[in-house]
């Protein structure tokens, strides 16, 4: 383990106040916060399992500021990324396990090893086909040195994703061996399936069983057509809350609320602001 050697105070806080000292004075103010003499109570009762919900949190709202094209916004939650892995790292240093030093050492010699046609005598020029073969090989290789169960092409994933984006990467896995349909109607015709399945379902654990088979079978569909699960659900309850919002305020311009109103009110609304939102559109592509 690369343990850093802990400043005086008077070289700490200079650091700290540093606003040009970079990662280091990042590293410093983690410590700060974890310090028993002087640290922050609430950093001090932390632990891995703690923190982790918010390293998962700071990874969405880093692809949320992507998605809105905000590069300040993206700017400030990729920042509070490299925090979270500050704070692991720091956490980690304390019982001796490992520090930042040996996050990063261990980063670069995984991307310098995957890359061979980047780095290193072996370097050269290499198809996209090639390269992703390439990967695949290292970390099966990489896989293989792990103690573990007998090895599977689905070694790997992790259990902790969102469903959808494990369901998909399992899915690749399972198809880089050819276990997949050979087209998106093959999908089609599944999804047909599964949906009569639910219907017929008469248990609560048979739904459960079969709405989730079909989720699964959705988000496969929409790894054939080349299109991110996450990302397309997370943009529709954008669309969704965008489009509520709007129903709020036109009945709150009205003297009325949802609660006060019928579902046709409110659908008549709903209907109008799409509309809208469909001529804006369609207006922005005219001038495009």
């Amino acid at each position: 383990m690369t343990a850093r050697t802990p400043l005086a105070r008077s070289d700490s806080e200079t650091l700290v106040q540093d606003r040009e000292a970079g990662l280091e004075r990042l590293l410093e103010i983690m410590r700060r916060l974890r310090d028993p003499d002087g640290g922050c109570p609430w950093d001090l009762e932390q632990d891995f399992r703690s923190i982790a919900p918010y390293t998962v949190e700071e990874a969405y709202e880093v692809a949320e500021a992507i998605e809105s094209g905000d590069r300040a916004e993206l700017c400030s939650e990729l920042g509070d990324l490299l925090l979270q892995t500050v704070y692991h790292a720091q956490m980690a240093e304390e019982e001796g396990a490992f520090a930042f030093a040996d996050v990063v050492r261990a980063v670069c010699d995984k991307m310098v090893r995957r890359h061979p046609h980047v780095f290193g005598a072996a370097a050269g020029h290499r198809t996209p086909e090639e390269q992703t073969a390439d990967w695949e090989r290292i970390k099966a290789a990489e896989r293989g040195a792990k103690p573990a169960r007998a090895p599977s092409a689905l070694d790997g994933v992790a259990v902790t994703l969102p469903g959808l984006t494990r369901a998909v990467k399992l899915q690749n896995r399972a198809a880089r061996v050819g276990f997949d349909w050979p087209d998106a109607s093959h999908v089609l015709d599944k999804i047909v399936e599964e949906a009569r399945e639910l219907a017929e379902a008469d248990t609560a654990a048979d739904r459960e069983e079969e709405y989730g088979d079909l989720m699964f079978v959705m988000a496969n569909l929409g790894r054939h057509l080349g299109i991110d699960p996450e990302a397309a659900l997370r943009r529709v309850n954008a669309k969704f809350e965008r489009r509520f919002r709007g129903v709020e305020a036109r009945l709150a311009a009205e003297g009325s609320s949802p609660a006060q109103s019928t579902l046709a009110e409110m659908d008549a609304h709903w209907d109008a602001i799409k509309a809208e939102e469909k001529a804006a559109r369609a207006a922005a592509e005219d001038r495009a």
